[in-house]
C-alpha cells in the first residue's frame, strides 16, 4: 500500500478490484480543502479508462509487475519488433502499448524492460538516461541569465523539450526518460 501522491505514471494498481495501469497523474492543492490527485486509469483486462480523484492520504494498492530485458529491433508501421536477451524469443508490441512518446526515442539495439503483469504485456521502460542531439532551439536574448530560464528545444525525434539558453543546435544531451526533462550536456 501507498499514498496516492506517490503513484506514478506506468504504476499498476489495484483499483475497484481490477488492475489498472496510471495513464496521468496531476496533483492538486485548491486554497480551500485538502490536496488530491486526480489520475487517469486503465484497466489492463477490459482497457475501460476511468477518471478519479484521490485525497493524497487516501491508500492505494501498488501491484507488482514482471520486468524482463529486451533488446529493440525495428518497427513495422504501428508494430514494434523486441527481442528477448536471454532466449532470443521475438515479440511485437503496438504503437499503442509503447506509447507514442516513448516510441520516438526506439533506437536500434537499445536495451528496454518490457512490463507485464500476469503474462499481459502492458508496456516498456526506456533506461533511466536518454542521449538525444537538439535538432532545433530558440535563440538567446542577449542579457538572459543562464540560471533563471530554459529556452524550447526540439530533439532530432520531433519531441520538445526545455534546456538551458546555452544549449545550441546540434549539441547531444542528457535527458531524464521519466519526464524528458534537462539533465547535463554530453561531454
Amino acid at each position: 500500500m501507498i499514498n496516492a501522491n506517490s503513484v506514478r505514471v506506468g504504476n499498476i494498481i489495484n483499483f475497484n478490484k481490477k488492475p489498472c495501469v496510471v495513464l496521468k497523474t496531476q496533483h492538486t492543492q485548491p486554497g480551500k480543502g485538502g490536496a488530491f490527485v486526480q489520475m487517469e486509469l486503465k484497466d489492463i483486462i477490459v482497457g475501460t479508462k476511468y477518471n478519479e480523484r484521490f485525497r493524497s492520504e487516501d491508500k492505494v494498492e501498488k501491484l507488482r509487475v514482471d520486468e524482463e530485458e529486451y533488446q529493440y529491433l525495428y518497427n513495422e508501421g504501428t508494430e514494434y519488433h523486441f527481442m528477448n536477451n536471454d532466449s532470443y524469443e521475438q515479440i511485437i508490441l503496438n504503437e499503442e502499448d509503447i506509447t507514442a512518446e516513448k516510441a520516438a526515442f526506439l533506437t536500434e539495439s537499445m536495451n528496454i524492460k518490457i512490463e507485464s503483469f500476469e503474462g499481459k504485456k502492458l508496456g516498456i521502460a526506456l533506461p533511466e538516461l536518454l542521449t538525444v542531439e537538439i535538432a532545433e532551439s530558440e535563440t538567446t536574448v542577449k542579457g538572459q541569465t543562464a540560471a533563471s530560464s530554459y529556452k524550447p528545444a526540439t530533439l532530432a525525434n520531433n519531441v520538445r523539450v526545455m534546456v538551458p539558453p546555452f544549449i545550441e543546435v546540434g549539441d547531444k544531451i542528457i535527458i531524464k526518460s521519466e519526464d524528458f526533462s534537462y539533465v547535463e550536456r554530453v561531454k
